[in-house]
């Protein structure tokens, strides 16, 4: 085999452990991408596991791993985490791009999970250890109508959970978190696209929404609602002031991140907490959103910002400005991807709350050792690494749709025909 120009200078030929190749499986059990990078080692039966998962570019994350970084990994150690992340990173000249981001960290959460195992340790143990003993999850609560949403929520916190995230369709539009639903008969809308986006309609509802859900479900529960950056800045404004009497534990994406310059005035005009950064794929991004105390959660998608080496960093740095983490954890995150959530819950002093998909049973048969939930919470386990392992022949079970297109995202226009932002 030729040499690989990419070893480290400290390299020698007597490593005990080298990464002998670098694999991609993509699969889709519930019908969404899900990207996974496989990274295979010359000690017999050590492998680790990292999610890749972009579920609305997978192929080119997959190229990206096979073509780019696995050719600067065959022969080193995967003990090198830090080195090996950077060295990457750092490869393509241009950098923190959600493609190559989501790459890297299919192979970062991989060489994590070889440590752990190597140790007989879980990765929370390799961060520190525990800082809490099961982790507060939230999961989705929606509907057609105020009377739906409530039952969708009582629901779940009859099965334990304190934490609900709240999301109405507006009859006539299409809406996040729900879809559109035929308008009652004689409703007027205005407008060339008849089922456009309509800020108002949304504005008038959700703070009606809230204040039913506050009477019917008392003040126990913690209401979590998520605007998605689909209302101007201003109007970010007017619904976190309106909606402060229902004590929200957060509003989620107020703002886009092209229009972080509002936070300030935001953070100004309310007492809402606010949870932003779904859409970050750089860290610098976060940097005055930490500083300037502009948000009280940071919400990445873990895979996007790089893995676990990059989030971690980023956890302690919150935690020096009093701001909590809350990493995006939809069904657009494998299992394995739960799993390093799991453990930066864990090990973290400053978590706050962890975002949960609650996995059909197919999901879990192709991922063993999915995280436990149990009483509204995740729960670790000791076993090594990350702990969740793939069975590669039930995935192949589960080809990915074809065709592989999911920018439905821009399926929602505004009422004069221009692409609304998701």
């Amino acid at each position: 085999m030729t040499e690989n120009p990419w070893l480290p200078p400290w390299h020698s030929h007597d490593t005990t452990v080298t990464i002998t190749d670098v694999r991609t499986i993509v699969t889709a059990p519930a019908g969404i991408p899900l990207v996974v990078v496989k990274v295979l080692t010359s000690e017999d039966g050590l492998y680790g596991l990292g999610c890749a998962t972009f579920c609305q570019r997978p192929l080119t994350v997959e190229s990206a791993v096979q073509d780019y970084l696995r050719p600067q990994l065959i022969g080193r150690d995967p003990s090198d985490v830090a080195d090996i992340w950077n060295a990457a990173h750092l490869s393509s000249y241009w950098r923190s791009g959600p493609v190559l981001n989501n790459a890297l960290s299919g192979v970062d959460m991989a060489l994590w999970d070889i440590k752990g195992k190597r140790a007989g340790l879980p990765v929370w143990q390799l961060l520190g250890g525990r800082a809490r003993q099961a982790v507060p999850a939230y999961v989705h609560a929606r509907g057609r109508d105020i009377a739906e949403v409530t039952e969708a929520a009582q629901a779940h916190i009859e099965a334990g959970f304190g934490h609900v995230r709240v999301q109405i369709a507006v009859p006539g539009v299409r809406t996040y978190g729900y879809p559109e639903v035929v308008p009652p008969q004689g409703t007027t809308r205005r407008g060339i696209v008849s089922n456009g986006w309509d800020p108002d309609a949304y504005l008038r509802l959700v703070p009606r929404l809230l204040e039913h859900l506050r009477t019917e479900l008392g003040d126990g529960v913690r209401l979590l609602h998520d605007i998605h950056e689909r209302l101007t800045p201003t109007q970010a404004i007017r619904l976190a002031k309106a909606v402060e009497p229902f004590d929200l534990y957060y509003l989620e994406d107020p703002v886009a991140p092209d229009d972080l310059g509002w936070l300030p005035l935001l953070r100004a005009q309310t007492s809402t907490p606010i949870a932003i950064g779904e859409l970050f794929v750089n860290r610098a991004e976060y940097l005055p959103v930490l500083s300037d105390r502009l948000a009280d959660f940071i919400r990445c998608h873990v895979s996007a910002v790089g893995g676990i080496t990059p989030a971690w960093k980023l956890a302690l740095a919150a935690d020096l400005f009093g701001i909590l983490t809350a990493w995006h954890g939809p069904g657009d995150v494998s299992p394995v991807g739960h799993a390093a959530n799991l453990a930066l819950d864990i090990a973290a002093p400053n978590t706050g709350i962890q975002e949960l998909y609650l996995f059909p049973d197919a999901v879990r048969e192709v991922f063993p050792g999915s995280p436990e939930v149990r009483d509204g919470h995740l729960w670790p386990t000791d076993t090594p690494g990350l702990g969740v392992d793939l069975d590669e022949t039930r995935a192949a079970q589960f080809p990915p749709p074809d065709p592989l297109t999911r920018d439905g995202w821009t399926a929602t226009r505004r009422t004069d025909g221009a692409v609304q932002r998701p």
